[in-house]
C-alpha cells in the first residue's frame, strides 16, 4: 500500500486529524522501536501503541521500513546545525562528519534499523533515500561552502560515498559508529589533500 506521507514537507495536504495521526504514529514508531528493537516491530503494535488501527496505520506507512526511513529522516532533518566553524574546509567538513555521526548514535535502536530499511526497494523508501542522501550532499557542500568557491562536484561525490559506506560498514557491524567518526575525519583529511 502506498504512503500518503513520506516527509515532513509532504505533511501540508493533511488536514489536522491526518496530521497528528501521523504525529501519534511517528512517536510510537520511536518508542516500539527503543522498547523492542527493529526485528520485534511490526505495524500493528506500532499501530496499538499509537491507539488506532492497522489499517489506518497502513494507510500512511507501507511498511516497517518505510517507517524507519521517515523516522531517520525526521531524526536526522531535526538536527538544525548550520555550517560548522572552521578556517579550513578540512576542518569543516570533519566536524560535519562528526556532527553527523553524532546524531546518529543519538538513537541506536534507529541506527541499527536504518541501514538494512534504506536497502530495501520499498518505493516511500526509496524517496527517503533520496532525501537522505540529499540532505548528506547538502551538509558537504555547505562545509565547502566557506571557501567562497564552488564546491568541486567530483570531491562532494567521494565525500558522500565515503560517508554512506562507512554506515553501510557500521550497519554491518564491522565497526561501530564511534569507529566510523574517526575514520571519517582522517578519510576526509586524505580527500581534501591537495584540494584546499
Amino acid at each position: 500500500m502506498s504512503s500518503q506521507v513520506t516527509s515532513p514537507a509532504l505533511r501540508q495536504g493533511l488536514n489536522a486529524r491526518q496530521a497528528e495521526t501521523v504525529e501519534n504514529l511517528m512517536a510510537a514508531g520511536l518508542q516500539e522501536l527503543r522498547a523492542v528493537g527493529h526485528e520485534g516491530l511490526t505495524i500493528r503494535t506500532v499501530a496499538q501503541r499509537a491507539g488506532v488501527s492497522p489499517a489506518t496505520a497502513y494507510t500512511y506507512l507501507s511498511s516497517k521500513n518505510h517507517l524507519f526511513a521517515e523516522l531517520f529522516w525526521r531524526h536526522l532533518s531535526e538536527d538544525g546545525t548550520g555550517a560548522p566553524a572552521g578556517a579550513r574546509a578540512t576542518e569543516r567538513l570533519q566536524a560535519t562528519v562528526r556532527a553527523l555521526t553524532a546524531r546518529i548514535v543519538a538513537e541506536p535502536e534507529l541506527a541499527a534499523a536504518v541501514t538494512p530499511a534504506l536497502l530495501g526497494g520499498d518505493p516511500d523508501v526509496a524517496r527517503l533515500r533520496l532525501r537522505i542522501g540529499g540532505e548528506f550532499y547538502a551538509r558537504f557542500e555547505a562545509a565547502l561552502a566557506g571557501d567562497r568557491r564552488p564546491a568541486d562536484p567530483a570531491v562532494l561525490e567521494v565525500l558522500v560515498l565515503t560517508f554512506t559506506g562507512a554506515l553501510l560498514q557500521a550497519g554491518m557491524g564491522l565497526l561501530t559508529y564511534d569507529q566510523i567518526a574517526d575514520r571519517l575525519v582522517s578519510a576526509v583529511e586524505v580527500i581534501m589533500r591537495g584540494n584546499e
